[in-house]
């Protein structure tokens, strides 16, 4: 998919400083150390609780052509250092030139909810390889899960209508428009009026049109009969370019005409002013006409919030049009996922675990080859627990909650579960079946099913349970001691 985008290599789409570390471990002959990386996030976005993963695919696609071409050598013959000599050796690019990837991925499957510290993916293989997949891995997985779990709580507020992305022209440039329609629609969209989206992700799109429509006819009711007559299968009107109620009179009267040529007015579009008034008012008008299945759509900067606002006055809105504030994240530009080192293979074969310290407790990072295990009873699911796979749990199983040691939970041999971190790829070969779109967002649904309706809340969000196994949590503790005590 990539390719086909852009048609060119995106190995360079990286920081300076990931090649000049891996030029670091080729100069100093440990390229080829074995190490564990682990991506994550510390918060979850929006002030709420969960998070939607999404992005693996585009991953997967960008580990499968990864290689530098000779267009992205030629470039890097041209760094120079602060001396104005060449920044890397020859020798050094001649072994890019020849580079393949031969690393393991394990990753959570997209559209699975997810919680802060999680592993989201694991890279693991040679520390140069490892390095270099840094920066492009966050790219990918970062904007992704954070416009899916936008377009998810946009979902829960809008409940069984319909949501529309129409964000293209405020999106964040080209690849931030196709990413935002991608992971829109699968963290509950139902369509997108991206075209391009439409074509390569396989997205079904919508669109009404503008109000330059109406404003090129001498009349708005000469507008709408000549839409009419021209798309008479597809016909959305927006009413709001002069008099809003006038505009649905007129719709009206050409879905009159429409219905006698055995066809339909879709739906009106609503695009500002009092959305809950205007709505209430419109299908008053429609109804009484006889068009009781004719949708009322609204748009105009959008959210979830507002969403639940306009419902609760009363609207009858059944389809929304969400764009700025979703494919821009708008109240959350960054979701802050991070990439840490957290095993590496030492010379006889074991493994040192890896923490990052810090003075803010919440940036020191969890070391071991994690793995995630949800525990579920008979009302969904009830907790995570991130334990080390080279330190598999007893049974019974001890969860400990990693900012307050106090509070523990044991889980017995009775209560099922599943570890969601998956193979992806294995020594630089995809062993992963990667489910359609469509998919994906029905398994997003799936999911949040099955979380406690606390936990989907917008104002303060019920905490879901993650914790370390009693293993990992000893070892991240005993990790800290030795640190700070040098």
């Amino acid at each position: 998919m990539l390719e086909k985008i852009y048609h060119t290599s995106l190995s360079l789409l990286t920081d300076l400083y990931q090649l000049t570390m891996a030029y670091g471990y080729w100069k100093s002959g440990s390229a080829d150390k074995e190490a564990v990386f682990t991506l994550y996030f510390r918060k979850a976005p929006f002030q709420g609780n969960f998070t939607v993963a999404c992005g693996l695919a585009t991953v997967i696609d960008y580990i499968t052509n990864f290689g530098f071409s000779d267009d992205d050598l030629a470039y890097l013959r041209t760094l120079t250092g602060n001396d104005a000599q060449p920044l890397f050796d020859p020798a050094f690019l001649d072994y890019l030139k020849n580079l393949r990837l031969t690393v393991s991925v394990d990753a959570v499957p997209e559209g699975t909810v997810v919680f802060p510290n999680e592993p989201l993916i694991r890279v693991q293989g040679p520390i140069l390889q490892c390095q270099l997949l840094e920066t492009p891995l966050l790219t990918l997985i970062n904007f992704e899960t954070l416009i899916a779990t936008k377009a998810a709580r946009i979902r829960l507020a809008a409940q069984k209508d319909t949501v529309m992305e129409f964000g293209l022209r405020r999106a964040q440039g080209i690849d931030g428009g196709l990413t935002a329609s991608r992971a829109a629609y699968i963290g509950g969209g139902n369509a997108t009026s991206n075209v391009l989206a439409g074509k390569l992700f396989g997205i079904p799109v919508n669109g009404t049109h503008a109000h330059s429509w109406v404003m090129s006819f001498d009349s708005e009711w000469e507008a709408f009969q000549t839409y009419a007559d021209v798309l008479p299968n597809n016909v959305t009107l927006l009413v709001d370019t002069y008099d809003t109620l006038d505009g649905v009179r007129n719709a009206i009267e050409a879905g009159k005409k429409l219905r006698s040529r055995g066809h339909k007015l879709a739906a009106i579009r609503l695009d500002s002013g009092d959305l809950a008034y205007l709505s209430i008012e419109a299908r008053k008008l429609l109804d009484e006409a006889g068009f009781t299945d004719t949708g009322i759509v609204a748009s105009n900067d959008l959210d979830e919030t507002l969403i639940v606002s306009l419902k609760e006055q009363g609207a009858r809105i059944n389809i929304w049009g969400i764009g700025t504030k979703l494919v821009t994240a708008y109240d959350q530009p960054a979701l802050g996922g991070v990439y840490k080192l957290t095993a590496i293979r030492n010379k006889t074969g074991s493994w040192d675990y890896k923490l990052k310290l810090s003075e803010q407790t919440i940036k020191i990072s969890t070391p071991g080859i994690q793995q995630i295990r949800r525990f579920r009873d008979s009302t969904g699911f009830v907790a995570d627990m991130i334990f080390n796979e080279e330190m598999p749990p007893p049974l019974p199983t001890t969860m400990i909650d990693p900012l307050d040691f106090t509070r523990r939970r044991t889980f017995s041999l009775a209560v099922p579960f599943e570890d969601l971190v998956v193979p992806v790829v294995q020594q630089g070969q995809v062993v992963y079946e990667s489910p359609t779109i469509h998919e994906i967002r029905e398994r997003v649904q799936a999911q949040l099913a099955q979380f406690h309706p606390g936990i989907k809340r917008f104002t303060n969000p019920h905490t879901y349970p993650v914790g370390l196994e009693q293993q990992l949590h000893e070892l991240k503790t005993n990790l800290i001691l030795q640190l700070r005590n040098g």
